[in-house]
């Protein structure tokens, strides 16, 4: 008898439903998966034994051929235990047939007790089995908070094999898990203050606008200063002032989560803005991705926000330079010998960096004794070519001592709340905009979208073009400068960039040195 059941095989972002086809035949005993299947999969056989006989039932002591079709497709990890057992209890006639089982997906792992384990990817295979037409999915309880954020499809967290063949047999009712939103989420979690409030940051006015302008919308951004300056601080601030996630970004975002184990069930899906700090002695693979599945990492992980790399000077040369094309394309290819996979990679850049190797060439209160040559080849480290990706440069100078004392009285000092309802309502104005395109964001426009989005008047146009001319900037940067400015205009509600905009965001260029 050849008997057939549906699962998903999640490779990368991409699910592809897998039809899970069981023969058994009189014969010696024997256990046998083919289909491209890993070594995960292989060692499903010994986990069924001794599921089966911790739910009262058992294998049968015959030629069991287990195929996973298509044959052409990897199967990886051992999510395909359940869809195997199912349909061996079939015919064995421990579960009767059901209509639901045709209409369903089942993906778990079985331990040795019978028990559920948890599995990744849940979140993508969902979205898989509901495009597919699929009604239901059965998945082990402790993903189903994550998968129930999905609409559309039924999502049935199982915690025993012996539970799922009660509910198949119709001797148990099990409920389907409520749709669970990202509103929901968001009141469910308490709201905290943060120390890294614009309020409590004195000072640094300059550096607080241009991290206003870079959160609306996407503008990458390098502060340098002597220590002490609060150029750490400034950059945690940013996730204070962060626009808030539509519910189409929280599920992209949370898919590169869900693959790489990062999701639980008490934080099902992400619902605020990532942002994920890198310590300087992360190497290339740590960031761009890799491992034995080409798994996304730091690149992948922050998109839709930012990716923070404090004292940036100190990483290694090339592990700044993998930077460069997923800040051009938004988007990463991780090649390895057993898969390769492209991810989305729209992040923020955000840098904080010393001037130099003894960290005290800009300090108004300590000599620098680095050379010339120590300087520019520390300096060097940030290569042009990665510069001109960067849309935002400041130097953020020491605070002096006699603002320090502000006696805990904030009231003059503008808050994130404030900062942020200007951003929000910038990043509104892009989204309609930007409604009927496929992106969502002025830095992530092309030639075509800013020539009909960033028109210029007579005034403003010989203005940037003669400031191009003079600072000899590459075409690059003069495209970068007119998405800056319209940015600016953005954020003070205007329609048309004005030569105002325009100076501000050539303000923030980074001058040769």
């Amino acid at each position: 008898m050849i008997s057939k059941i549906h699962s998903l095989a999640v490779n990368g972002l991409s699910s592809h439903i897998i039809d899970v086809e069981v023969d058994i035949n009189n014969g010696l005993p024997n256990f046998t998966i083919v289909g491209l299947p890993d070594q995960w999969v292989q060692e499903s056989k010994e986990r069924l034994r001794s599921a089966f006989k911790a739910s009262g039932a058992k294998l049968p002591p015959t030629r069991i051929t287990v195929n996973l079709a298509p044959a052409d497709i990897k199967k990886v990890g051992p999510s395909f235990d359940l869809p195997i057992a199912i349909w061996i209890l079939l015919n064995d006639e421990h579960i009767q047939k059901d209509t639901r089982i045709a209409k369903s997906i089942f993906l778990w792992e079985l331990s040795l007790d019978g028990k559920l384990r948890k599995v990744s990817s849940v979140l993508p295979a969902t979205i898989g089995a509901r495009d597919a037409g699929y009604e239901n999915i059965f998945i082990p309880k402790i993903n189903a908070r994550e998968a129930s954020t999905i609409p559309w499809i039924n999502v049935y967290g199982i915690e025993t094999l012996s539970e799922l063949i009660d509910f198949l047999n119709e001797e148990k009712e099990i409920q389907a898990e409520s749709l669970l939103s990202i509103q929901d989420l968001k009141i469910l979690k308490q709201e905290k203050k943060s120390k890294y409030d614009f309020k409590y940051i004195i000072g640094q006015e300059h550096a607080k606008r241009a991290l206003e302008i870079a959160a609306a919308w996407g503008h990458n951004i390098i502060m340098s200063g002597p220590p002490w300056s609060g150029k750490t601080m400034l950059a945690r601030g940013l996730q204070t002032i962060l626009p808030d996630l539509t519910i189409d970004e929280s599920i992209e975002i949370s898919k590169l989560y869900s693959i790489s184990w990062l999701l639980s069930q008490e934080n099902p899906l992400i619902i605020e803005r990532p942002f994920r700090s890198v310590h300087h002695t992360a190497s290339s693979v740590s960031i761009i991705g890799g491992g034995m599945h080409a798994k996304p990492w730091e690149i992948s992980l922050s998109h839709k926000w930012v990716l923070f790399f404090d004292e940036i000077l100190e990483f290694q040369k090339t592990v700044l330079e993998v930077l460069r094309q997923p800040l051009e394309d938004g988007m990463i290819t991780v090649t390895r010998v057993n898969a390769s996979f492209t991810y989305p990679a729209k992040f923020m850049l955000v840098g904080a960096m010393n001037p130099c190797p003894c960290w005290y060439l800009t300090d108004p209160d300590k000599e620098c004794i680095c050379t010339h040559n120590q300087i520019k080849n520390y300096s060097s480290r940030l290569s042009w070519p990665l510069i001109d990706r960067v849309d935002i440069f400041i130097e953020v100078p020491k605070v002096k001592t006699e603002k320090f004392w502000v006696k805990d009285n904030y009231d003059g000092i503008e808050s994130s709340y404030d900062v942020k309802t200007r951003v929000q309502k910038a990043r509104d104005r892009q989204i309609e905009r930007f409604s009927w395109l496929k992106i969502s964001a002025n830095s992530e426009m092309n030639t075509e979208e800013i020539n009909k989005f960033c028109q210029l008047d007579m005034e403003s146009d010989v203005l940037l073009k003669g400031a191009v001319e003079m600072l000899k900037l590459s075409a690059r940067s003069y495209y970068r400068i007119l998405k800056l400015a319209r940015t600016i205009a953005d954020l003070e509600g205007k329609e048309n960039i004005s030569s105002a905009h325009i100076l501000e965001a050539l303000s923030f260029r980074k001058k040769e040195d």
